[in-house]
């Protein structure tokens, strides 16, 4: 330990330093470098600012009036002589340079002196002056071969140190050779200490065939029946699950025995050996393969069977791992919904019968029954004709009765029609305006109202799912009897509104100030033919309400009033909101 302590001291100090060196002298090369490009970019600017103000000079003089010209003209007057002392700082441990910036900075001084005079002239108005300083500058004070000199030599000084730092490149190399040097102690030492390290290895070795054995009894409690097959379909490994549904002696677990074998035929279905074998040579999964089986005590029981191919370590055969999951009280299940469907199907032929058989009814009723009518209604008017003024007071009024209750019972016929239709016709769903059926019951209602005073209020009603020509006349009803059963009233007062219950279903309520009734007999109120006022206050047979409540019964909804005798009534009805419905209620324009 102490000899590998101290061959990692050495592979981590050497490197260390080594590398440190060489970082701190390319740092310091960098720097260098970068020095010298700012003592070049410096000595370009002074040449640039220079130029650019004479340039700015001529402009003035070729009579240019931009605002900018004059500070430019200036901008050499003002910045240059800073910037040569910033770079005579930059090399004062270069006495070369310090000559040549010397040098340097006598024609630009000369220049700039030369290049006032003229932007002084320019003011005056001496053009002429003007541009003879300017000839005289550039004559006079070249700068050209000053500035040249300066980037040369700093050039020299940059090469100079590019040597250096090769040098500190070899001795570096030098020291992380001497490295590698130590890293081949190290590995012997490495080597060394690995022989150590075998033991351990043993050790952990045991301590994982430990953990095998434990998984071993995971697997063996597992009660779902697990199998491992090898190559040849021979049970390798199987659990007490697996023992306990094949009848397995505890023996014969650990011993390889075909597949075949075991269970006395279970697994002699040769789809399913196929599969399996499939699954070993192409590594494919099979997955709820379902089949029913003969066990333990000449039981059938339905499993479904899964495996894969699972890979053992290299050079070494794959095995299959087998599960089995006895589905036989799902499988009972599912029969009895079978024979509950088939029951099913049953009942709705019968129904489609009863149905065909009150299609033959309603034929007979709208046919066979309004024929006795039609002539009781007819010789009830040709007798009354025949009889002429002979024709007494009692009799005239017999007559009457008789012609009122045929036609009474044609209308009847018809409702019952209606009413019969309602329960069988299919539900044609589609999105309803309510707003619309709303305003043309009303339309209507008036329409048959004739003088009478009627105060509307209508709240903005949804859009639903439903059959509109079903709708349409339970919203005909319910209006229709709101101005029916307020005939009696100066102004009659009704009410449309919806709102939302706790359910999120829509609640539409038709409230009058009309008759009312007395709640105590509101369980008659949707029963066919049921009334709560003589037909000799309030017109009609009774069967309206019953149309409405089935209707809304079809569309998922349900009935109800509410009332006080001579305070007027609400009746309340509701369908399901859908999420179609409500996107197009959203959609619609106000």
């Amino acid at each position: 330990m102490i000899g590998l302590l101290c061959a990692v001291l050495v592979i981590v100090l050497l490197p260390y330093l080594a590398t440190r060196t060489s970082h701190d002298d390319a740092m310091e090369a960098s720097q260098l470098v970068t020095h010298s490009s700012e003592v070049k970019s410096l000595t370009y600017r002074i040449a640039y600012v220079t130029r650019s103000s004479e340039a700015a000079i001529f402009r003035l003089l070729e009579g240019a009036r931009e605002t900018t010209l004059l500070d430019k003209a200036r901008q050499a007057g003002n910045d240059v002589p800073a910037l040569l002392g910033q770079l005579s700082d930059m090399t004062r441990d270069n006495p070369t340079q310090q000559a040549a910036i010397g040098a340097l900075g006598n024609v630009v001084n000369g220049r700039l002196a030369l290049l006032e005079q003229a932007l002084a002239r320019i003011q005056r108005g001496d053009r002429a002056g003007a541009l003879a300083a300017l000839h005289d500058a550039g004559t006079l004070f070249p700068m050209d071969n000053q500035i040249d000199t300066v980037v040369r030599n700093e050039g020299t000084v940059l090469m100079e140190r590019r040597a250096h730092a090769r040098r500190s490149a070899f001795e570096s190399a030098l020291v992380l050779a001497i490295t590698s040097i130590a890293q081949v102690v190290l590995l012997s030492i490495i080597v060394f200490v690995s022989e150590r390290q075998i033991a351990r290895r043993m050790r952990a070795e045991t301590r994982e065939s430990q953990a095998v054995r434990r998984a071993q009894m995971i697997v063996q409690a597992v009660r779902e029946p697990i199998a491992l097959l090898n190559a040849q379909l021979c049970t390798l490994l199987v659990n007490t699950a697996f023992s306990e549904l094949y009848d397995l002696p505890q023996e014969e677990q650990r011993e390889l025995r075909p597949l075949p074998e075991v269970g006395e035929g279970a697994w002699t279905d040769g789809a399913l050996l196929q599969r399996l074998r499939d699954v070993l040579l192409h590594d494919r999964e099979l997955w709820d393969y379902e089949l029913v089986q003969r066990t333990v005590g000449g039981i059938d029981r339905h499993v479904v069977v899964n495996a894969r191919r699972l890979q053992q370590h290299e050079g070494e055969q794959p095995v299959l791992l087998l599960t089995v999951s006895d589905v036989t009280a799902r499988a009972l299940v599912e029969q009895q919904v079978k024979d509950l469907n088939r029951q099913l199907e049953g009942k709705v032929e019968q129904i489609s019968d009863v149905n065909r058989e009150l299609e033959a009814f309603s034929y007979s009723v709208s046919h066979d029954l309004r024929a006795p009518l039609r002539h009781i209604a007819g010789f009830t008017g040709k007798l009354k004709r025949h009889l002429g003024d002979h024709v007494d007071e009692t009799a005239a009024h017999y007559l009457d009765v008789i012609s009122t209750s045929a036609t009474r019972m044609a209308q009847l016929i018809d409702d019952l029609l209606v009413f019969s239709r309602l329960g069988r016709g299919a539900l044609r769903l589609q999105a309803v305006d309510m707003q619309s059926l709303v305003e043309e019951a009303r339309a209507l209602a008036v329409s048959e109202a004739g003088d009478r005073r009627i105060e509307w209020t209508i709240s903005p009603l949804p859009i639903v799912i439903g059959d509109e020509n079903m709708l349409r006349t339970v919203w005909q009803n319910l209006i229709g009897n709101a101005v029916k059963y307020t005939g009696r009233r100066d102004v009659a007062r009704i009410a449309v509104a919806v709102e939302r219950d706790r359910d999120g279903e829509y609640v539409f309520t038709v409230a009058d100030n009309g008759a009312g009734f007395n709640m105590e007999y509101a369980g008659k109120l949707f029963g066919v033919f049921q009334r709560l006022h003589r037909a000799s206050e309030f017109p009609g047979n009774g069967i309206g309400l019953a149309n409405v409540r089935r209707i809304v019964a079809r569309h998922g909804g349900r009935v109800w009033a509410e009332a006080e005798p001579d305070r007027g009534a609400s009746f309340h009805f509701s369908l399901p909101a859908t999420e179609l419905a409500e996107a197009r209620t959203t959609r619609r324009p106000s």
